[in-house]
């Protein structure tokens, strides 16, 4: 099985000065602003850390339901937010780390099946595979 989407980004001007819309093929995202201000000072908008995020974080999400309900734990509810850290560096700028964090509702789930769930899907998520940077994950069940 095969699957291809995509997404897509207008830059005009300058790297400080200048601005960009990105947009998704499904329509989700269509032509939000993104730039040097929303990126590294603040500004409200989108950058590609926290689309990176979103983007990890929901992969994470539904590799560890797939693999919660292969070890016969039954999810839910599973709440990941994904911090990306981009760090300054000598070649420029590196995602140095994501950190997952997970809160999992799922009634009788044994601590230990579901840690190990937790990790796997860490691992094996297809976003997580996409990375250098350390990638840690804080997975917690709620009641």
């Amino acid at each position: 099985m095969s699957t291809k989407k995509s997404g897509s980004a207008v830059w005009e001007g300058s790297l400080k000065e200048g601005k960009g819309q990105i947009s998704t093929e499904s329509g989700a995202l269509k032509d939000v602003a993104y730039g040097f201000g929303k990126r590294f000072e603040g500004e409200p908008g989108s950058n590609p850390e926290e689309l990176i995020g979103a983007a990890h974080a929901s992969c994470y999400s539904m590799a560890l339901s797939m693999i919660m309900g292969e070890a016969g734990l039954t999810p839910e509810r599973i709440a990941t937010e994904a911090t990306v850290t981009l760090e300054q560096d000598a070649g420029g700028f590196s995602i140095t780390r994501i950190h997952l964090s997970t809160r999992v509702r799922s009634p009788d789930a044994d601590e230990s099946a579901f840690q190990d769930a937790a990790n796997k899907a860490k691992e094996g998520c297809p976003v997580s595979k996409l990375f250098k940077a350390e990638i840690t994950l804080d997975a917690q069940l709620e009641s």
